[in-house]
């Protein structure tokens, strides 16, 4: 079924349907959302009678709990209106699949920013809840992955947490350039029929249909945070080898070796790494696909769906995998200290103890590089290290905390 074929004579050579045919279904209840705003717009102009109204209200609700899309429907939006029956021929007066598609995504993407959030406050609230209880667990901390100095597990982990915060703050972005409506804008004119506008409707019927960029604004959203999940999965990988020996995987978040029998292998944290790649591929590919095209819409925007769908899949699994990794995960302490006890790192701290005296910083740093280089270095007194100290990192975590609970 098509609903444009009273234009067309002949049947598509089905080569062409099949070309032409959306992968959409995905957008299935949030097309139904849509349609029964526009079925009420149609019967406050008087187009729908109540019993109409209510009829198609009832449909669509049943619709969008999934089923019945055939392969002969051309997209989600052909299914919709065949499986409203007698009042899906109304339903269409009014509007494009144009309006209608980009109102559906609108929703789809708003619906999905907000599924982010919740799984990324999930994995935040594990790493908080694990910096908490090494809050005051000592470890190196480094520059160039050479050790710089000293700070703890927790304070490690909350830098982890920023990144995912700053992450919230994309996806809320995202979502809020989802929310105008693109309703009443038709092919990309409007109609003729007496119909309210939607709240929060955009200004420009042109633009209203041919606009994704709330769908470019997920998906950086998206690259973003796997480009942030590929660096704690980095790292993650570093500390659980045999060379740092920082942290041992959880038996239930690792995998092993169909033939040594000895490895236990941070999978999770490798796929989360590798599909940040394809998270980045995502988003260029859609914004190569709308750099060039003419308003108002293009049949080159079915192109926008799909990789929206497999980032929000991509997302949810890695989230959920990388939280449980992240709650099995069990620190070596004493590996951690003992690296966390080699004495370089606190050549910074003695130049600045030389600073305190009145000695000018760079005559320190070159003082203390010296005796480093002729083997006379002696550090500091540890106690004379006051930040990031335990009390600090257990302060960020209550702050961090806040924060999480207010998104």
């Amino acid at each position: 079924m098509t609903l444009w074929s009273g234009r067309v004579g002949r049947a598509l050579d089905p080569a062409v349907a099949a070309f032409l045919r959306a992968d959409d279904a995905e957008l299935l209840p949030y097309d139904c959302e849509a349609t029964a705003v526009h079925a009420r717009r149609l019967h406050a102009a008087g187009l729908l009678d109540d019993g109409e109204l209510a009829e198609a209200e009832s449909r669509l609700a049943e619709i969008a709990t999934g089923g019945g899309i055939e392969p002969e429907d051309e997209d989600v939006h052909t299914a919709i209106e065949r499986l409203l029956g007698e009042v899906g021929r109304k339903i269409h007066a009014g509007r494009s699949r144009n309006d209608q598609v980009a109102a559906a995504f609108r929703l789809y993407v708003a619906n999905a920013a907000g599924e982010a959030q919740a799984a990324i406050a999930g994995l935040a609230g594990g790493l908080l809840d694990r910096a908490e209880a090494e809050a005051e667990t000592p470890m190196p901390g480094y520059t160039h992955l050479q050790r710089a100095q000293p700070v703890t597990v927790g304070h490690h982990l909350l830098a982890w947490v920023e990144m995912l915060e700053r992450d919230l703050t994309r996806f809320a972005a995202a979502a809020a350039a989802a929310e105008p409506s693109p309703l009443g804008a038709g092919a990309l004119a409007g109609s003729t029929l007496p119909l309210p506008p939607p709240a929060n409707q955009l200004r420009n019927s042109l633009d209203a249909v041919a606009d994704r960029d709330f769908a470019l604004d997920y998906l950086y959203a998206a690259a973003v945070c796997f480009v942030h999940l590929s660096r704690i999965g980095e790292e993650l990988v570093l500390w659980t080898t045999s060379e740092f020996g920082f942290a041992r995987l959880g038996e239930d978040a690792a995998t092993g070796s169909s033939m040594m029998p000895q490895k236990l292998n941070p999978d999770v944290a490798e796929l989360a790494r590798g599909k940040a790649g394809t998270a980045i591929g995502r988003l260029t590919g859609l914004l190569a696909t709308v750099k060039g095209l003419p308003l108002a819409y293009n049949r080159d925007l079915q192109e926008d769906k799909a990789p929206v769908f497999a980032a929000r899949a991509d997302l949810a699994g890695a989230l959920a995998a990388l939280t449980a990794l992240v709650r099995g995960l069990e620190f070596d302490r004493g590996r951690l200290a003992a690296a966390a006890s080699d004495p370089l790192l606190l050549a910074t701290d003695a130049a600045e103890a030389l600073v305190r005296e009145g000695t000018p910083f760079r005559d320190a740093h070159e003082q203390v590089a010296e005796s480093v280089r002729d083997g006379s270095y002696e550090p500091p007194p540890a106690a004379a290290r006051s930040a990031p100290g335990p009390g600090d990192v257990v302060a960020a975590i209550a702050a961090a905390r806040a924060r999480l609970d207010a998104v």
